[in-house]
Parts: structure tokens; sequence; C-alpha cells
């Protein structure tokens, strides 16, 4: 069995000539969320993967072998209940509030501009229809949002801070500072939409 013990978040730094010879690993969400799995990768070899502990292993990352070699992660398609804004009865605000309740209830939630995908959970799903949205079953890979408090991020490379208490060039000269801890419950009307 080949150790893997590095990852790369996206390949970022790695020629793309090697990664195009690369082995694949392919992973469902269940896996790429521990930090120590078996695994088999695209030419057979068995791995045992023990990355840092909390460490998440998202679709294009690229692990690295105690050999050297380095493989492609490709996040399997999997069973998913995609919820989308009822065209006729909604808004997309309602995926907003959807996110919400999905959120107090901790449920691993991927956000996308047109759609919210999870887990299949046949409750939810009839929470969501409750609250008029559309939900269907699909085949496809999961990436969830990894949470605020969560280290290394959705891997996007976005290199900006969130801090408040900045413009937001609207033509209104207010500031606003944001601190929030846990458990505060908070509600923001600033008259002005982001």
């Amino acid at each position: 069995m080949l150790t893997v013990n590095k990852l790369v978040p996206q390949g970022r730094g790695l020629a793309s000539v090697l990664l195009k010879r690369a082995a694949e690993v392919e992973l469902d969400w269940d896996v790429r969320s521990r930090s120590r799995f078996d695994a088999t990768d695209s030419t057979g070899r068995k791995l045992g993967v023990f990355l840092p502990r909390g460490q998440v292993v998202r679709g294009g990352d690229v692990l690295v072998a105690e050999d050297g070699s380095l493989l492609r992660v490709v996040a399997k398609p999997q069973p998913l209940l995609v919820v989308r804004p009822c065209s006729e009865h909604g808004s997309p605000f309602d995926l907003l509030r959807a996110a919400y309740h999905l959120g107090n209830r901790h449920v691993q939630l991927e956000l996308q501009p047109d759609r919210l995908q999870l887990e299949p959970d046949h409750v939810l799903a009839d929470l969501l229809r409750q609250m008029h949205l559309i939900v269907s079953e699909a085949q496809a890979p999961f990436e969830p949002e990894a949470g605020a408090y969560a280290s290394g991020g959705h891997g996007h490379g976005h290199g900006h801070s969130h801090a408040h208490g900045h413009d937001h060039g609207h033509g209104n000269d207010h500031k606003h500072d944001h601190a929030h801890g846990h458990g505060h419950d908070h509600d923001h009307d600033h008259g002005h939409a982001h």
C-alpha cells in the first residue's frame, strides 16, 4: 500500500504536464471529508491516505504519495438533492431563506448561484417543498461549503479579507462594523442592497 500524507490544494504550483500524467483517484464526499482513508487510484494502486486531522479533500486537489507520485482528485458523482426556486410562485430569495434554515440544522450544503445541493434526506426534502422550492434528485459531484470557521476554505484563492467597515461604493457615506461571535442573534437593515 502506498502512503499519501500531503495535499496540494487545486494543484497550485505544480506543472500542468505533471498533472496531466498523474493518476486519478475518484472519491465521493463521504470519503473526501475524512483525513484518513483507503482508496485505489486509476492505475490500480492501493492508497493509504493520512492527512492532518480536519483537512478535507476537494475535487481538483492533488495528493502526493511518499514515492513522490501525484494523484489528481476527482469528485465522484453521488446522489444529491438539487433545490431551485419556483419560477411561478417564488423568487431567488427563497434559496437564501432555505440556506439559512439548512445552515441552522448544520446540513452540509453546496451553494450555487441558481441552486442549493445537499445529500439526500427525505425530511429536509419535504421541508424544502413546504417552502415552495423545487426539489429534484441528481447524480453529481458534491462540494459543500467549508464553513466560516474552517481552515483552508473552498480553495478559490480569493485573496481578500472580509473585514467590514468599508464604503460599499453606492453613494451612501456610512460605515458599519460587524463583530459577531457565536450565539449572537442579529438582524441587519442597512437600507441598501449589496
